[in-house]
């Protein structure tokens, strides 16, 4: 789908400190955000345990996920991405913000799960929808040390295909689909 001329590259922030602010996003290939009623959705779930609290964005791309959870409230957002264009523009993005609770990680996902864990409360996955990185990492997230008790894991997929084969430990706490877009919230005992 083309997208209008000045829409390209565009994300806007929903709620908290940036509310309504407009970021631009590394114009590489492939990117797309979350789209904003999946992110308004997503974020009145998460609302509660927000402040305060330490995310993991490890498919980081345009930064909707990490830049919202960061405008309400996150004490600490780790952007991790793979290609330097999207972690180079993040930081410049990170400067424009005064982000200074936002780190940037230049890492494949799979990389950065198998180095030090660090506890979060929120990790969002949102891997690109033509490869299986979903299936890869949440194995990885069940590792000791990467998410503390009552974490939350947000896991978006392309809504064609299905949320891939959980191990029993996880819990669907809630989920939907908006368009092509498919999510799930998911717990750990």
């Amino acid at each position: 789908m083309k997208q209008r001329q000045g829409q390209h590259n565009r994300l806007r922030i929903i709620g908290g400190e940036w509310r309504r602010r407009v970021l631009d996003f590394a114009p590489v290939p492939g990117l797309r955000p979350t789209p904003d009623r999946v992110r308004e959705t997503l974020f009145n779930w998460l609302q509660p345990m927000l402040p305060g609290a330490r995310c993991l964005d490890l498919f980081a791309g345009s930064g909707a996920l990490g830049w919202e959870a960061a405008s309400r409230g996150a004490g600490r957002v780790v952007l991790v991405d793979s290609d330097r264009r999207v972690t180079r523009h993040l930081a410049r993005v990170r400067e424009q913000l005064g982000a200074s609770r936002v780190e940037i990680i230049e890492a494949p996902a799979e990389v950065y799960l198998r180095g030090e864990p660090q506890g979060f409360d929120v990790v969002f996955a949102d891997p690109p929808f033509d490869s299986d990185l979903l299936a890869s990492v949440l194995p990885l997230l069940r590792a000791p040390g990467w998410l503390v008790p009552q974490a939350r894991v947000y896991a978006e997929f392309d809504a064609r295909r299905s949320l891939p084969a959980l191990d029993p430990a996880w819990s669907v706490l809630r989920e939907g689909r908006a368009g092509h877009v498919g999510y799930a919230l998911l717990a750990l005992p």
